[in-house]
């Protein structure tokens, strides 16, 4: 005899049978989107990227003519060194006077420049370290000391009438410092430490301190009186020089 129990009858609260909630809650459920704008107009906060890309348009900017002080046609423009105050011709004719010390005119170093007198420490740089010496840095230092003890001691000696100033007085020792690149180009075919070299560096010292004595001499007031002061300061300036390139 089988032995009965009473089970309660299970009651769902959709009112339906299991398989039906069953389904109904295994339904996907679409993703979370956000919610739009208020504002339309703005595409960018728009997550809709078609909606935006059809909204947004832009107008493409006109240019009637070239814009103001701006020339259309490039020939009209200057030269290069032109516009960055660099006279090759000037420089030219400057580095060329030097050359003949006897007949040097003083006329074309009135306008003072540094270009060429930064070429020229440069090939003298260049020529030392062709020699295998790195004297780059030391140049380009003796030469600003050598201006500033020059232009010390012309002023000292004009007194309140000297009217050298240190540019026009770097111009000139950087000119003048042609014999010593020549100087530094010869010493690569002599050898070093031989009578030769100190010969040659004696007449290039002389000639560098004869045209940098008359062009400072021509050019600036009340040096004429002090021609022999002004020669021997000269003299100590290119004598260093000269030691780089003997030593």
């Amino acid at each position: 005899m089988a032995k009965e129990f009473n089970v309660p009858p299970v009651v769902f609260p959709s009112g339906g049978n299991p398989a039906t909630s069953t389904q109904q809650r295994r339904l996907p459920t679409a993703p979370f989107q956000p919610p739009r704008p208020a504002n339309p107009s703005i595409p960018f906060m728009s997550f809709d990227i078609g909606s935006a890309a059809a909204s947004t348009s832009f107008s493409t900017p006109q240019f009637g003519g070239p814009p103001v002080g701006i020339s259309a046609n490039f020939d009209d423009e200057p030269p290069l060194l032109e516009e960055l105050g660099i006279n090759t011709k000037q420089i030219w004719n400057k580095t060329v006077s030097i050359l003949i010390p006897f007949r040097v005119d003083p006329k074309l170093h009135e306008d003072a420049d540094l270009s060429g007198p930064f070429i020229l420490i440069m090939a003298f740089g260049l020529f030392q370290l062709l020699a295998g010496k790195i004297h780059f840095g030391i140049i380009l230092g003796w030469v600003t000391v050598a201006a500033l003890f020059l232009y010390v001691v012309f002023n000292m000696l004009a007194g309140r009438n000297g009217n050298l100033d240190l540019y026009r007085c770097l111009s000139l020792i950087g000119y003048c410092m042609l014999p010593m690149v020549i100087l530094s180009a010869l010493a690569l075919f002599v050898p070093q430490g031989g009578v030769v070299i100190f010969v040659m560096a004696a007449v290039f010292v002389i000639w560098s301190t004869r045209v940098c004595t008359r062009l400072l001499v021509e050019l600036a007031s009340c040096g004429d009186e002090h021609r022999g002061l002004i020669a021997y300061a000269c003299f100590l300036i290119y004598m260093l020089f000269s030691l780089l390139v003997i030593f």
